[in-house]
């Protein structure tokens, strides 16, 4: 039985390098990837490269709770493509170049413990916190 997927996206004002950068910056991942104001990422790595492992720990702050979000890059094409399985699922993240900036898609396979609706609004709410990230680095820099 294949599993549903389910696609986020959202397009990020800023060059598709700067984009990619902060995708897979371990810095820039602590600071972006949370789907709500109670958690946050306090560690990441990442070992970009086809076969390399990546890990995100992911808690409440309140420490009630918390788990790793992890796995294993399967392709990359750098500034294009990465491909990775996690937990026995695959998720592909596209960056496209475009006149209002890098579009960011990101397809995944749905798990069976929470409904299609409230995986796409959780992995949505991280890709909308990594715009609002890279659109305020890039405007330090800018300015």
């Amino acid at each position: 039985m294949t599993s549903q997927k389910i696609t986020v996206e959202t397009t990020v004002n800023a060059p598709v390098e700067r984009v990619w950068q902060a995708y897979t910056s371990p810095e820039d991942i602590k600071q972006w990837n949370a789907a709500s104001d109670d958690w946050h990422t306090p560690t990441a790595t990442v070992d970009l490269r086809e076969g390399g492992i990546f890990s995100s720990r992911m808690k409440a702050k309140d420490g009630s709770m918390g788990f790793d979000f992890a796995g294993t890059y399967t392709k990359i094409e750098t500034h294009k493509l990465i491909e990775y399985e996690f937990g026995g699922r695959h998720a592909k993240v596209e960056f496209t170049p475009g006149s209002e900036g890098a579009r960011v898609s990101v397809t995944f396979e749905a798990e069976g413990e929470n409904s299609i609706e409230m995986q796409r609004d959780g992995w949505q709410s991280i890709l909308d916190n990594f715009k609002r990230h890279v659109e305020a680095r890039q405007r330090e820099t800018i300015e």
